[in-house]
């Protein structure tokens, strides 16, 4: 068979597989004002903060698909749906192959309650990998300032030149905990009853007081301050 011919053939399958009905989807929160029809590509990668790239990626694994009305690719509410899942386990950083699992597992669940055991389960088995992490960066830090010849505590430095943790406001300091228990940023504002902007601009001004490039860098330098608990 051509290389083309496979490549079609391949697309094809994963195509049939994301179509395999879902009974049941854990609890995931869905953007705000997408239509209830179709939703064109461009509206789906920006509702979720995507690349249409990203969901191009997503749909050769066979985790969503397309139709097409015209020349537009656009995605059905089912695939919305799955989109919430994935969106979930990809800001906790779980791997594709890990989002994979999980999904073709949920297409199997026989009960909402089943579904949602299904990723709690997956989540926690996250959380424990994302301790261990921490744990290591523990250890490389101390071994760095053993080699700086810190003092005796391995005292850290102040989050930036003029901070240190204290100054975090109170909303930082609950946002923070609930980016800890592993929240999304949507989730995020729910519980904080703010909009998803302001969430999205709270959680960007911890990060930059922690001198992070990511949420979870963030999170583990407040674990190793003592700031939050895990």
């Amino acid at each position: 068979m051509p290389d083309g011919s496979k490549r079609m053939f391949a697309a094809a399958g994963n195509a049939s597989e994301a179509r395999s009905k879902y009974r049941f989807l854990p609890s995931a929160a869905l953007p705000p004002d997408l239509p209830d029809g179709p939703v064109p590509i461009a509206d789906m990668a920006n509702a979720f903060g995507v690349t249409h790239r990203t969901l191009h990626f997503y749909e050769e694994k066979g985790l969503l698909s397309a139709n097409r009305i015209g020349l537009m690719r656009v995605y059905g509410q089912d695939d919305v749906m799955r989109m919430a899942v994935i969106n979930v386990c990809r800001e906790t950083g779980m791997p594709i192959a890990v989002i994979q699992d999980l999904m073709d597992e949920l297409r199997h669940a026989r009960s909402q309650e089943e579904a949602e055991t299904m990723f709690r389960e997956a989540l926690g088995v996250r959380k424990r990998e994302l301790t261990a992490e921490m744990s290591t960066l523990h250890r490389q830090l101390q071994q760095v300032g053993d080699l700086l010849d810190l003092d005796a505590h391995g005292e850290m430095p102040p989050l930036n030149d003029n901070e240190d943790p204290d100054g975090l406001s109170e909303k930082e300091r609950r946002c923070l905990s609930l980016m800890a228990e592993g929240y999304s940023t949507q989730r995020i504002a729910r519980a904080l009853s703010f909009s998803h902007d302001e969430a999205k601009a709270l959680e960007s001004a911890i990060i930059l007081k922690f001198r992070a490039n990511n949420r979870f860098q963030a999170i583990a330098k407040a674990v190793l301050l003592g700031i939050v608990q895990v």
